[in-house]
């Protein structure tokens, strides 16, 4: 069972540290927990970091730390329940005012003010539904379903089938193995959060001389089926609540929220182990990454599998190199190397916005690459995010490689008097970034050191926003159309902390608001999201395995051209006006884009994107000179056209054309020859056509100017 506390008005302060076991350290917190950072994992007594541990042969049975088990477990527990105690008994004192509780309907509950929690609305609702939340929102703040209600408040609950729904449900999952894996191993913990693509969780921990795999993930999924959970809220801070949750002899220092108790976790499964570092850093301490996966159903388990399965074949890293694509090497991490195929993608991508620029007002300018710290710190990169630029000192002055295109193009605006005549300004630019992600989290195209994106960004005035921003969804619904994806919309208003006015941001959001209804496709609030410098649009697409990913921006930005003081003459010509500046992109990173499709077809690229539009194959030798001409035909129109003339049987010739992915494989005898006909077979299909050669290249032409 859960038993959720909250201090009251006295506050017993405890310093989180005698929650962690030493020697040696136990690092437990993570970012995504928003809890800052401890003492490294992997360091002995005095502090000292240890060598890396050397890969051991792996086995499931092995030596147990039960000295580090034993110090730890029993004075946390003991902690706890002390704790716990001590704030059952403050509670009785503090509770029992009515208070109000609105639901999503309007409908109104009564409950008693640090008595009544989200479970009691639930179950009071019906059985069904309390069996099946796993999460509450209180107003704006995600709260545990058993932990009191402080006041009048509005309640939403969610069941796993939402965003906050799973994610609460994998950050529980996360403690569960986290618990499994110092039962079983000793190990100590470092990390444990839910995956940011939001498909499960994973726990980094330190394992002396142990190196997991498979053959392990028995013994821990046996441990996951005994876990129960109970939290307690420990200390009440300004600004925050800082809570502690027990799973069996585990406590953890968590922000949670978390699901009501472990008995909703139907199904647990391990799905790989592997190596990492200490933040990410391949100079920190070397430990070990344990994912798993949960659900409140062993069918949706089953599912997920076979899931699994399908991802792996489309992997974009193996289909890459089966397609020669790209490859990466290490003398340039994060750095992608295109190969001749791979690089026509990539420019068909830029030459498919290029006419889509043409034809909706764009200008495409070309920027530097390298800039003085100067302009990072007028547009405020060098106080937030110089960690992630590559910098370096040419003539004892400090310079930048641009991790993103804005500053520039806000200089490009600023390079001479604007008019209101000119706006909107919609300046393209497919430059070349840089960020210095950590060596660790580089991941095949997806994440990456360099990189290109289909960046944009609009100067406008203020009354011209809900017609930009229509402009802008109604670009990205063309190009996610070809594409053949789905998408979602959220629109991200105003957050806590934010700047400039409330007046210029109520205006923003209606008409960001209005430009959402006028398009006309669903989409939903997300309250408090916003930048800090403006509200946005997110756009979520959606695979062929219905996967999601964020690639789209629609942000807009009222600080760059203030920091950059730019300007422009109003129609009153006295007057400058400040110009409101809209980020955009479609495709985001190409590089990413690029993997996703890649994996969205299984690397069947339509004939428009194909790197491998046709290829002839000759029946015999005598057929050879014929293809030929075939060949030096489709290349005159302009086609990716290959030719086969080995050896080989046609039946071999067919079947590795189909491998290699040719969307036409033309097939040319002595019939063919005397004729001028080919016979035509498309890539998955075994139906045979005979056309002209004048024909096939009218066909050809057709299908790629409706992209398909």
């Amino acid at each position: 069972m859960l038993v959720c506390l909250r201090r009251g008005l006295s506050l017993v302060r405890h310093h989180t540290s005698r929650f962690l076991p030493s020697p040696p350290p136990r690092h437990h917190l993570s970012a995504a927990d928003g809890m800052g950072e401890g003492s490294a994992a992997g360091k002995d007594a005095k502090g000292k970091a240890k060598a890396k541990a050397p890969a051991a042969a792996s086995a499931p049975v092995v030596a147990r730390d039960d000295s580090y088990l034993e110090a730890v477990t029993q004075k946390r527990v003991r902690m706890f329940e002390e704790i716990q105690a001590r704030q059952a008994l403050e509670r009785l004192n503090i509770g029992g005012e009515v208070i109000k509780v609105t639901l999503p309907d309007g409908a109104i509950k009564e409950g008693k003010k640090w008595i009544t929690t989200p479970m009691d609305i639930a179950k009071e609702i019906s059985g069904g539904l309390a069996a099946s939340c796993l999460i509450a929102q209180v107003d704006e703040t995600l709260w545990d379903m058993g932990r009191p209600l402080e006041g009048d408040c509005k309640l939403q609950l969610f069941k796993f089938d939402t965003n906050e729904g799973r994610d609460t449900f994998w950050h529980s999952s996360a403690h569960i193995l986290g618990e499994s894996l110092e039962r079983a191993y000793g190990c100590k913990l470092c990390i444990g959060p839910c995956t940011t693509r939001g498909e499960g969780f994973y726990y980094d921990a330190y394992y002396n001389d142990l190196t997991l795999n498979e053959e392990h993930f028995g013994i821990i999924e046996s441990q996951a089926q005994k876990a129960v959970a109970v939290e307690i809220i420990n200390e009440l801070p300004e600004d925050k609540t800082i809570t502690v949750y027990r799973c069996g002899p585990l406590v953890d220092l968590c922000r949670g929220p978390h699901i009501p108790n472990t008995s909703f976790v139907k199904a647990f499964a391990c799905l790989k182990a592997s190596s990492s570092y200490w933040r990410g850093k391949a100079d920190r301490e070397s430990l070990q990454r344990v994912y798993g996966i949960s659900f409140p159903d062993s069918k949706r388990l089953k599912e997920y599998k076979h899931f699994l399965e399908e991802a792996k074949k489309r992997d974009h890293r193996l289909l890459g190199q089966a397609q020669e694509l790209f490859f990466f090497h290490p003398l340039s991490p994060g750095s992608c190397f295109f190969l001749p195929h791979g690089a026509r993608i990539y420019n068909k991508l830029m030459d498919f916005l290029r006419q889509q620029y043409r034809d909706r007002g764009y200008q495409e300018v070309l920027s530097p690459n390298i800039y003085n710290m100067q302009l990072w710190e007028t547009s405020g990169h060098a106080a937030n995010y110089k960690e992630n630029m590559f910098v370096f000192e040419i003539e004892k002055q400090e310079f930048g490689l641009k991790p993103m295109n804005c500053p520039g193009h806000c200089l490009m605006f600023d390079n001479r008097v604007r008019s209101y005549r000119e706006l909107p300004l919609r300046m393209a630019d497919f430059g070349v970034l840089h960020r210095n992600e950590l060596s660790g989290a580089l991941t095949g195209l997806t994440r990456v050191r360099r990189f290109q994106q289909d960046d944009a960004h609009i100067f406008c005035r203020e009354n011209q926003i809900k017609d930009e921003v229509k402009g802008v969804l109604e670009f990205i619904n063309y190009v996610y159309e070809i594409f053949g994806f789905k998408y979602e919309l959220e629109l991200s208003t105003r957050p806590e902390k934010y700047l400039g006015d409330i007046e210029t941001w109520n205006k923003a959001e209606q008409q960001l608001t209005e430009a959402l209804n006028e398009f006309g496709k669903p989409w939903q609030i997300n309250e408090g999201d916003g930048a800090f410098y403006g509200p946005k649009i997110d756009i979520g697409v959606f695979d062929a395995l219905k996967r999601k990913f964020q690639c789209a921006t629609l942000q807009l930005d009222f600080q760059l051209p203030l920091r950059f003081k730019l300007t422009y003459s109003a129609e009153d010509e006295a007057k400058l006006e400040r110009p409101v500046m809209i980020h955009r992109a479609i495709l985001g990173s190409v590089e990413r884009m690029f993997a996703i499709l890649l994996e969205h077809y299984n690397g069947k690229w339509p004939l428009w994107l194909s790197p491998r539009q046709v290829i002839v194959c000759s029946v015999s030798s005598g057929s050879v000179e014929y293809g030929k001409q075939v060949l030096a035909r489709l290349h005159e129109a302009g086609f990716h056209a290959d030719i086969d003339v080995s050896d080989r049987t046609i039946q071999k010739k067919v079947r590795e054309a189909q491998i290699a992915q040719f969307n036409y494989i033309l097939v040319v005898g002595a019939q063919e020859a005397e004729t001028g006909n080919v016979c035509v077979r498309v890539r998955d299909s075994a139906n045979l056509s005979t056309m002209s050669v004048d024909g096939i290249i009218t066909r050809l032409r057709e299908e790629i100017a409706a992209f398909k």
